[in-house]
C-alpha cells in the first residue's frame, strides 16, 4: 500500500496540500502553498510508536516529516478533515499495513518530559516549570524580543509592534489593578520580571515577583539591578505558596493558572486572597478552553508531553466559579484570545528570522519543537479552540466595601 493511498484515504482525494512520500508516491494538490513530506520509513515507525499527535510530533521533531510552508496554513487547509469519514474498508487496510510497526517499541525522545512524584507537589511543579522555562534565556530573547514577556500581548491596533503590545499588556494590568505610588504588588509566576519592572517604573509601587524557573529569576533580578530598581523590586526563585509576606495592595497572576491544575484552583485563589488587604485587587490572566464540554486526555497530548507537563486548561466558567467560591468578588472579565494569536505570530516570525542562531543555541530538535508548538497554539487561538481571559476581582470586606468606582475606566488617562 503506497503512502499516497493512506494520505488520500485520510485527507480525501482533493486534499488542498501537496503530499510527497519516500516511496515515490504523491497525492493532494501539486503546487499547493503547503507541501507535506514523509522522508523515510523511520517516520512511519515514529508515528506508529504513539498513534496520534504525539507520534506525528515525534516524526516532525526528528526531521523525518517535513512541512514546507506555514504550519498554521496547513492546519487551516486541512481543518475540514473529519476522521469519521474514513471508510471501514480503508481503516482495515491501513491497520493491516501498519500493524507490524506497532510491535516495534520506541523509547520516548528526550524532548518528552516524564514527571515523577505526586502531581502538583512543589517538587514536581518545579521540575515541570524547569523543563519548559529553563531552556536558554538567549533562545527566549530571540523568540520573545526585548520585552522577554512570554504571555499574551494586547495590541492597541493591528499595526502595533510586539513590543508596543507587550507594554500595553503590562500597563492594562496595572490600570485594572489601579496601582498607585506606594502600593505593594505581588506578581506570581512573574517570568523574567516584565510586569514587576513596568509597575515599579511607571506606577511607583514596590513589587515582589516569584517564579519556579531559576533561569528566569536570575535574569530578572539582574535586569532589576541594571535598571537601578533593586530598592523597590525583587524577583525570587520561589514557589508562590512559600511567599511569607502579606498585606499586599494588589496581586497579578499572568499565565500561572494554567500550571496549577483545576483541582487546586480553590486552594490557589484562597491563598492569594490571604495575601491582600481588604479591598485589594487580583488580576488573573490565563489561557482557557472554549468550554468544559471537551474531553481532554492531557497525558497523551503533544502539548503535555513536549511543552507544559502537567499543564491543564479549563473553561472560563470554572475559573469564575472557583474565584467566587473563595469569596473573591469579580467585577470585570474579558476574553482577548485573538491578541494571543497575534502574539504567537510575532513569536513565530522572530523564531524564523533567528532560525540558525536558535538552532545553534538549543539544537535543531528543540527548535523544531518550538516551531510546531507555536504554530499549533496560534491555530488554536484563531479557531477559538483556546482563549485568553482576564478576571479582575477584589477582596471585598464584610461590609461590602470593594474599593471599586461606580463605573471603572481602564483606558489610559
Amino acid at each position: 500500500m503506497k503512502l499516497s493511498e493512506v494520505f488520500t484515504a485520510i485527507a480525501g482525494p482533493d486534499a488542498p496540500v501537496e503530499f510527497v512520500a519516500y516511496d515515490g508516491s504523491k497525492a493532494g494538490t501539486p503546487g499547493s502553498e503547503v507541501r507535506l513530506e514523509v522522508r523515510s520509513e523511520r517516520a512511519i515507525e515514529l508515528i506508529m510508536s504513539h498513534p496520534g499527535q504525539v507520534g506525528l510530533a515525534r516524526a516532525y521533531v526528528a526531521g523525518e516529516v517535513e512541512i514546507n510552508g506555514d504550519i498554521v496554513r496547513m492546519c487551516e487547509l486541512l481543518s475540514d478533515f473529519d476522521p469519521s469519514s474514513i471508510s471501514w474498508a480503508d481503516r482495515a487496510r491501513i491497520a493491516k499495513e501498519f500493524a507490524p510497526y506497532l510491535l516495534k517499541r520506541q523509547k520516548p525522545p528526550p524532548e518528552e518530559k516524564q514527571l515523577k512524584g505526586r502531581r502538583h507537589s512543589k517538587g514536581r511543579d518545579a521540575e515541570a516549570i524547569a523543563h519548559h522555562y529553563d531552556v536558554s534565556n538567549e533562545f527566549y530573547r530571540m523568540v520573545l524580543g526585548p520585552s522577554m514577556a512570554y504571555t499574551c500581548a494586547v495590541f492597541p491596533n493591528e499595526n502595533s509592534t510586539l513590543e508596543e503590545a507587550q507594554e500595553e499588556k503590562f500597563d492594562l494590568v496595572c490600570r485594572k489593578l489601579d496601582l498607585k505610588t506606594g502600593d505593594r504588588l505581588l506578581d506570581v509566576g512573574c517570568g523574567w520580571g516584565g510586569m514587576v519592572m513596568h509597575a515599579v517604573k511607571n506606577y511607583g509601587v514596590t513589587a515582589i515577583g516569584v517564579t519556579l524557573s531559576k533561569s528566569q529569576a536570575d535574569w530578572g533580578q539582574q535586569a532589576i539591578i541594571d535598571a537601578g530598581l533593586s530598592d523597590r523590586a525583587e524577583i525570587r526563585f520561589l514557589d508562590y505558596r512559600d511567599v511569607p509576606e502579606g498585606d499586599f495592595d494588589a496581586i497579578s497572576s499572568i499565565g500561572l493558572t494554567e500550571h496549577i491544575g483545576k483541582s487546586n484552583y480553590p486552594a490557589y485563589f484562597s491563598f492569594l486572597k490571604s495575601k491582600v488587604k481588604p479591598e485589594g485587587r487580583l488580576l488573573n490572566h490565563s489561557i482557557t478552553r472554549f468550554n468544559d464540554k471537551q474531553k481532554v486526555y492531557y497525558r497523551n497530548s503533544f502539548i503535555n508531553r513536549y511543552i507544559f507537563p502537567d499543564g491543564e486548561l479549563t473553561g472560563p466558567a470554572r475559573i469564575l466559579k472557583d474565584m467566587t467560591g473563595e469569596d473573591w468578588e469579580v467585577h470585570h472579565h474579558e476574553n482577548i484570545r485573538i491578541h494571543y494569536a497575534m502574539t504567537l505570530k510575532c513569536w513565530r516570525d522572530n523564531l524564523e528570522a533567528n532560525w540558525d542562531a536558535a538552532v545553534a543555541e538549543v539544537g535543531e530538535r528543540k527548535a523544531r519543537v518550538w516551531r510546531l508548538y507555536m504554530a499549533v497554539a496560534e491555530y488554536g487561538f484563531r479557531r477559538n479552540v483556546i482563549q485568553l481571559h482576564q478576571f479582575l476581582a477584589t477582596n471585598t470586606d464584610h461590609e461590602g466595601n470593594s474599593g471599586m468606582p461606580l463605573r471603572p475606566d481602564f483606558s489610559k488617562k
